[in-house]
């Protein structure tokens, strides 16, 4: 938990985290949010398997919702 609140205030201070917050609340996020398994992300993470993590990030890329979404990650990431 402590990685996720580094993250955020580093976001946070970066000016970035509003824009951030906004992006985790749009409407592609939600949707994206529920199309995951999240008990099979919660496993995958916890053991870092990371095929079962790049399957994961694959189907979630393969929509319309997921590449919208990560082009506006690499735009907030680059600005």
């Amino acid at each position: 938990m402590r990685d996720w609140e580094a993250l955020g205030k580093e976001l946070q201070r970066g000016g970035k985290g509003e824009a951030f917050k906004k992006l985790a609340d749009s409407k592609d996020a939600q949707a994206l949010g529920g199309m995951l398994d999240a008990q099979a992300v919660r496993r995958a993470a916890e053991s870092g398997d990371r095929e079962a993590i790049k399957k994961l990030l694959g189907g979630v890329l393969a929509t319309g919702e997921g590449q919208r979404l990560a082009r506006e990650l690499q735009r907030l990431m680059k600005g």
